[in-house]
């Protein structure tokens, strides 16, 4: 059985609370986001719990989450850190690609970020991903700080849930001048 510490429940807790989230977004109609589940082929199976234990990715995941909020296209990933500097290399090419057509298309895609040691969560917008994805291809650092981060865009609680995701997404959409801010 993977213990906390295995890259197999890296993000759990994170996951949870997105979903929890989801679901109270859900039941309130405010919006409509579902998980992406990562397709995988099994390989061996555990013959007396019948669980998978082994097992292989089929294709390249786009994002974690993908829906509409009142009306707008969003996608999102979600990722972990453990400390202060979080690297690029936990941002695959293939995500951004996605997340860059996603944009194209008139959608709003952005990464949350939880810093668990210090139980804080951050939502990373797209334009600001980029800076730092393209500082790095431009051979600046592979990694952005924890201080570097804009204040303005850790998610908050409230309304019920433990990431209220949707207050930093109307800011996002008023930088846009979107006329359809939520």
């Amino acid at each position: 059985m993977a213990t906390w510490n295995s890259r197999g429940l890296r993000g759990s807790v994170l996951e949870e609370m997105i979903n929890y989230t989801n679901q109270k977004y859900r039941d309130k109609k405010l919006a409509l986001i579902q998980k992406i589940p990562t397709p995988i082929t099994p390989v061996r199976f555990d013959k007396n719990s019948r669980h998978i234990t082994l097992a292989y990715f089929e294709q390249k995941s786009t994002v974690d989450y993908i829906g509409a909020v009142q009306g707008i296209p969003v996608c999102f990933d979600a990722k972990e850190c453990a400390v202060d500097t979080f690297p690029l290399q936990n941002i695959h090419p293939h995500q951004v690609d996605f997340m860059g057509a996603f944009e194209e298309q008139g959608g709003i895609s952005f990464l949350l970020i939880y810093y668990s040691h210090r139980q804080e969560c951050y939502y990373l917008r797209y334009t600001e991903m980029m800076r730092y994805w393209n500082r790095m291809k431009d051979g600046g650092q592979k990694n952005f700080k924890y201080a570097e981060l804009d204040s303005d865009y850790f998610v908050p609680s409230g309304g019920g849930v433990a990431l209220h995701y949707l207050v930093n997404l109307q800011k996002d959409l008023e930088e846009r001048n979107n006329p359809f801010a939520i």
